[in-house]
């Protein structure tokens, strides 16, 4: 009986002794990532997130949290939604209940109490678009002033300004399907190309990024004509104006950055915050990844850096431009 007790107490003992090297080598990994993290930090710094309203599920909890970690390090500034932030079928009004569900519950940490800056997604276009602007009566954090827009940041002289816009209305196959995505076609897609432009033409801030939520350039099994009319409504305007750096965008649900000859943005796509897919390279990819996650943007005098975060924390791969 002794000799039982005896094993019992050296059982604890060892139990005790693994936990404890576990969470010391959890603990020392952490660290270790945070330092990372730090290395990255510029003078302005923000958090570009799409494709993430799954209620929680899959890996959109565990990446919210991730973020809110990171931003207990870097020093952000405001985040970049572009679009999908609800499935499936977008939001009915302010009051409805994804609101909470696929946002306000999961984005929870303090650190995240941030300005959001949002456009829709094809699965917005499913809803009430017009709920997307008027949530930013109801949210103090939520920012969208209209379907399309820009806004100007500035940090220890250095300037960026984003522009917003609005891709659903501007693809002919979301426009004609008036009743999956009612919205799009009463929308004068005409008009916000005309803005674009004029945007562009006025932007003399230092680093300039365009910000929507379908592709240009991406390996993607969506319909070809997406890409089509993102390249001839799109990216005719954006090449016409040699001060574009990145254009930045989601719906593809993985990681990608594509060069075009003839053309000197960066083209990237974005990561799901909840659910990826698989993704190969196609003509001009210099990196791609099925990995979820999200993407921190550092801006300095000198140097605009997107970094792909996957959700273990980790920097998969860096686009970086230099002046």
């Amino acid at each position: 009986m002794h000799r039982k007790k005896e094993e019992t107490k050296d059982t604890i003992m060892r139990r005790l002794l693994l936990t404890f090297f576990a969470v010391f080598a959890i603990s020392t990994a952490f660290a270790q990532i945070e330092k990372e993290w730090k290395s990255l930090e510029a003078p302005l710094n923000f958090y570009l997130v799409n494709d993430m309203g799954r209620n929680g599920y899959y890996d959109q909890k565990p990446i919210a949290e991730l973020m809110g970690k990171m931003a207990e390090t870097i020093d952000i500034e405001f985040v970049v939604a572009a679009g999908d932030v609800h499935h499936f079928e977008g939001v009915r009004s302010t009051q409805d209940p994804l609101w909470m569900t696929n946002y306000e519950l999961i984005y929870s940490h303090p650190d995240l109490m941030l300005p959001w800056y949002a456009v829709c997604g094809n699965h917005e276009y499913r809803g009430n678009t017009q709920a997307v602007i008027d949530y930013s009566k109801v949210s103090a954090r939520w920012n969208v002033p209209s379907l399309y827009y820009s806004f100007v940041k500035e940090e220890d002289g250095t300037t960026i300004r984003v522009v917003m816009i609005d891709t659903a209305p501007l693809l002919s196959k979301y426009r004609k399907d008036t009743e999956k995505y009612p919205d799009a076609c009463k929308q004068d897609y005409k008009a916000q190309l005309k803005w674009l432009d004029e945007t562009l033409s006025n932007a003399k801030e230092d680093w300039v990024i365009v910000v929507g939520h379908h592709p240009i350039y991406a390996d993607t099994d969506k319909s070809e004509s997406e890409r089509t009319d993102m390249q001839n409504q799109v990216d005719k305007i954006l090449r016409a104006h040699k001060n574009v750096d990145m254009y930045l965008c989601g719906h593809i649900h993985n990681f990608q950055h594509i060069n075009v000859k003839g053309s000197n943005i960066d083209y990237v796509v974005n990561s799901s915050a909840s659910l990826s897919r698989d993704v190969k390279p196609v003509e001009g990819t210099k990196f791609c990844s099925n990995a979820t996650g999200y993407s921190l943007i550092t801006v300095s005098p000198k140097a605009l850096c997107l970094h792909m975060i996957d959700k273990e924390g980790k920097v998969l791969y860096t686009v970086k431009r230099e002046k």
